[in-house]
């Protein structure tokens, strides 16, 4: 454990908080309130030490905190965010995480960490480089999802956590929900949504594709470019291709089918089309070029079998009961990716989201999905 400074105020990148979602576990929680609001803290690194053998000095890491440690500090959950996400968990998993939901606030320590490479409050592009006094932008080393979570552990140490009850995320909060299982010594079950356990070929190509789009904007620069004129166009394209894999083509047929808009902006003349510019124009107006590129890569790093004896050897080797879920519909992570990482894990069972939403539906239907998990996290967490 490092000596870690922790800063007591606000993050200054304190995210943009979403509106929480309505939905209940079960009907008797009928007018439960939402989690207390929680102040985002940042923990400064002295020096955070890289898979890659580089070094990040004075590395700040946002997190938020639900919900009251144990005397015997083992009832933490933590909860691990994805991509363009943030530390709201709150917010963004209304359905799982508060008083009386499946991640009890008034039970469970609940801990959310920002992934590095965000940003959102932790060491970024965006972040100045305390040896040159400069943002760091496409300067910023490699960051692997294993680098994410020995940062994470170290604010779960700062915190005074000695053992994880539950490592949860989907997406790329999945990744590192699995990542975490490695972690023996101090996490006891872990939950992967739509995930597997490693970035395949598909979905690398899908994040290559969206990193060739803000390449090929004329503003991007190398990444050196002016904060005040960033490849705003290829950011946008990027989200756009994002958008189309994290839904399906049966939910754009029934939402969308082939309805056109009567005032056409950017020549998109049908809704769909609208739908995608709608969607680059609000990933711009919140998010940084460099910050996209960079996480995009840290989620191609994930493979537990890298420098552990294999794949298969990797997992075999995890403890811990493991639940894995999946959704039929996810065209980025298919489910037959969630069906080999449950038969690998000596404690996974499989369990299915059945949503018409494709890969967002971990967090359009988390009210099916807090009831998917609840029997899970009744058995192994409580």
């Amino acid at each position: 454990m490092c000596d870690a400074k922790p800063l007591e105020s606000p993050s200054p990148a304190a995210p943009v908080r979403r509106a929480a979602g309505a939905g209940y576990l079960d009907a008797a929680r009928a007018g439960l309130q939402a989690a207390p609001a929680s102040e985002e803290r940042v923990l400064v690194l002295p020096e955070l030490r890289l898979e890659s053998g580089r070094t990040l000095r004075l590395a700040p890491v946002a997190y938020r905190t639900w919900g009251t440690l144990r005397p015997t500090r083992d009832n933490a959950v933590v909860v691990c965010h994805a991509l363009t996400g943030d530390t709201a968990a709150d917010a963004w998993w209304s359905d799982l995480v508060g008083p009386g939901r499946v991640l009890d606030t008034e039970r469970f320590f609940v801990v959310c960490a920002n992934i590095l490479g965000s940003p959102y409050g932790s060491v970024s592009p965006l972040s100045v480089d305390p040896d040159s006094g400069r943002p760091y932008g496409p300067d910023f080393p490699e960051v692997t999802i294993r680098d994410t979570v020995a940062a994470h552990r170290q604010v779960l140490e700062h915190l005074g956590v000695r053992r994880v009850a539950l490592a949860i995320g989907g997406s790329m909060g999945g990744m590192q929900a699995l990542e975490w299982g490695f972690h023996r010594d101090l996490v006891r079950a872990i939950a992967v949504v739509a995930a597997g356990g490693h970035h395949s070929p598909w979905s690398i190509a899908w994040g290559e594709a969206q990193r060739q789009a803000i390449f090929a904007d004329p503003a991007w620069k190398g990444g050196n470019y002016d904060p005040d004129a960033p490849p705003s166009a290829g950011l946008s394209v990027a989200r756009m291709m994002a958008m189309v894999s994290y839904r399906s083509s049966g939910e754009f047929r029934t939402r969308f089918g082939r309805s056109t808009v009567a005032d056409p902006v950017a020549d998109a003349r049908f809704e769909v089309e609208s739908y995608l510019h709608h969607q680059g124009k609000k990933l711009n107006e919140r998010f940084d070029a460099n910050c996209y590129v960079h996480l995009t890569r840290q989620m191609d790093t994930h493979d537990v079998g890298r420098g552990r004896g294999g794949y298969e050897e990797a997992l075999d080797s995890l403890p811990q009961p493991a639940l894995v879920v999946g959704i039929p519909s996810d065209v980025l992570y298919p489910i037959d990716e969630q069906a080999e990482l449950a038969s690998l894990l000596p404690g996974g069972r499989l369990d299915t989201l059945h949503s018409r939403y494709g890969h967002d539906g971990f967090l359009v239907d988390s009210e099916a999905l807090a009831e998917l998990i609840a029997p899970f996290v009744r058995r192994y967490v409580y």
